[in-house]
């Protein structure tokens, strides 16, 4: 039996790995663990640690490695200790991690120096922000690769990775979203009271590398809810440095009949509302990836996202500056929009894909030693 460790810091990745965590569960071949740490731990994001125990995962275990607006650097130092102490005395076999936060990378850091074999998920991507750096770092200290698309492969190729590691098995979020037993939108609604006919779904998170201009860009959006006046649900950032700025600009919105703001929203009920929104507004992935799935219109905020899409292969994106006439202008753009549904992150078989990877010998025959493999010009 392979004892597995899932590492989670957020909502959102937990949402994309619980599939692949439930079938692993399910499967004799493998023991199951999930370390949680990173936003799942703050009252202040929903304690949303807690869905992961209301799931009924037997092996769960609860770090707490930062606070609100903590520095990311002290964050992935803290979560770089926990962890190691926690794989010092479980042992896995095979460290999972997600994504580009700093906990995934200290799991990689830890499972690499530890010489426990790591596996990525979504790696070879390409975005704004400090989150580009955190990802391809990850790739180079795992040893499995679990990417979206081809394009996502030839980059984690390019970064010197063993193509043999590499495996095209899509989004496993996409799996999520093709199951058919997501919530009713009036369940989703119920659940949240959520009153709205129609609406925009807002997530705006910190850009990293533009500390000085966060607060005016929060400000900015902030201006275009008001002044468009259309319903808004607004989820609160990740809390990476700079949040609170973000935080200080929806305190223009409490008062505001025709906003509903949540710390967090469950994955799947998040789902069928950006499912049925109007829009989704800011710079989440989630404008990216799942609002191009459902047929949803994003519009995209600032250099976050920057490089991770091309507007001729995406055109439910509209991307715009930080300031509110261009946002508003952007909210009458796609009032009229008329979108197909996109399969650019798999098709909804990511969990089935992984599990027969992960099922075959060879893998675990892998070595732990790794080595750059350069590319060869003919």
């Amino acid at each position: 039996m392979k004892r597995i460790v899932f590492l989670t810091g957020t909502r959102a990745d937990y949402g994309k790995i619980k599939a692949l965590m439930q079938a692993l569960e399910k499967n004799s071949m493998f023991e199951l663990q999930v370390f949680v740490t990173g936003m799942h731990m703050l009252s202040k994001y929903g304690s949303t640690y807690k869905e992961i125990v209301k799931d009924g995962f037997p092996h769960i275990y609860q770090f707490v490695n930062t606070r609100d607006n903590q520095s990311m650097d002290i964050t992935l130092s803290n979560t770089i200790i926990g962890f190691s102490n926690y794989i010092e005395e479980f042992k896995p076999d095979l460290i999972v991690v997600h994504g580009d936060r700093v906990e995934a990378l200290a799991g990689a850091i830890v499972g690499a120096f530890n010489n426990i074999r790591v596996a990525h998920i979504e790696g070879g991507e390409i975005s704004g922000t400090i989150d580009e750096s955190i990802r391809h770092a990850i790739t180079k200290f795992a040893h499995f690769h679990f990417v979206a698309n081809e394009q996502a492969a030839k980059h984690v190729f390019q970064l010197g990775e063993n193509p043999n590691t590499i495996f095209e098995v899509g989004s496993p979020d996409v799996d999520v979203m093709h199951a058919d037993n997501l919530p009713s939108i009036i369940l989703a609604k119920s659940r949240y009271e959520i009153n709205f006919e129609k609406y925009h779904i807002v997530m705006f998170h910190p850009v990293t590398t533009e500390m000085e201009s966060i607060q005016i860009q929060a400000e900015e959006l902030v201006s275009a809810i008001k002044k468009c006046k259309d319903n808004f649900i607004v989820i609160y950032p990740n809390n990476d440095e700079g949040s609170s700025k973000i935080f200080d600009a929806y305190e223009k919105l409490k008062d505001c009949n025709y906003v509903k703001i949540f710390p967090s929203i469950r994955f799947e009920y998040f789902l069928t509302l950006l499912k049925n929104a109007e829009s989704i507004i800011g710079n989440s992935s989630a404008g990216i990836r799942e609002a191009g799935v459902f047929a949803t219109p994003a519009i995209d905020i600032g250099n976050r996202q920057k490089g991770r899409y091309s507007l001729s292969t995406m055109p439910h994106i509209v991307h715009v500056e930080a300031k509110s006439e261009k946002i508003i202008e952007a909210i009458n753009i796609v009032r009229n929009m008329k979108l197909d549904p996109q399969s650019l992150f798999g098709d909804g078989k990511s969990v089935e894909k992984i599990m027969r990877t992960l099922s075959d010998y060879r893998l675990w025959e892998t070595s732990v030693q790794k080595q750059f493999i350069p590319i060869i010009e003919v």
